[in-house]
């Protein structure tokens, strides 16, 4: 005997919400797998060449109180400057902006543009704040951060990043912009200023890709 019509698309409907079942399970399973693949990331221990063995306490634009290793996770490209240099910060600021301007948008919540101050008595979180404003490095791309002067010092030995005081308000420095990886170890850096930065691109962007 045939199924009356009524019959089929009751048939029909069920069939549709096993369907539907079915994918809503498997994205719950999915979105669970990728909970515990980035839980264990996170989770991962830290390795001895990491910065993020560093107990240094720093402040960033916003006033707020961090260690380095908050940062875990993310491709970190930093660079040291202060705020009140004329000569080679602002082509260093340039750089790291056609850097970042330069990233594909898939990989730009992956990377964190990360600015050092070697003068952290005159770069208070306000003035790092509008510096940040003035330069349009304002959004959550970019991070400015300051310390004491010691752990201004050490991170600076880590970084291979010569610098020294040559009058109240200038500095002698190397011109170095660095390449972290998730894990927060130094895979690659960039020496001088405007050099092309094609080759740290292709780092930043290998490193990114290894992120879950």
């Amino acid at each position: 005997m045939m199924k009356s019509k009524l019959e089929c698309q009751k048939i029909k409907k069920g069939i549709l919400s096993l369907l539907f079942l079915g994918i809503l399970a498997l994205a719950v399973t999915l979105q669970s797998c990728n909970q515990k693949v980035k839980a264990a990331e996170k989770d991962k221990p830290i390795s001895d060449l990491s910065i993020y063995n560093l107990p240094s306490k720093w402040t960033n634009q916003n006033g707020q109180n961090i260690e380095m290793k908050d940062m875990k996770g993310k491709v970190l490209v930093m660079v040291m400057i202060y705020t009140s240099c004329k000569a080679a910060c602002p082509r260093l600021v340039a750089d790291m902006r056609n850097i970042e301007k330069r990233l594909p948008e898939n990989i730009k919540d992956k990377v964190q543009m990360v600015l050092v101050s070697i003068d952290p008595e005159a770069d208070t979180p306000k003035r790092l704040k509008a510096f940040a404003i003035e330069n349009k490095m304002n959004s959550n791309q970019w991070v400015f951060l300051r310390s004491t002067e010691e752990n201004t010092r050490e991170f600076a030995a880590v970084l291979a990043v010569n610098y020294k005081k040559v009058s109240p308000i200038d500095f002698s420095h190397s011109n170095i912009i660095s390449v972290f990886n998730a894990d927060g170890e130094l895979t690659y850096q960039q020496e001088g200023l405007g050099v092309n930065s094609d080759p740290t691109i292709a780092k930043i962007k290998e490193e990114a890709q290894k992120i879950n």
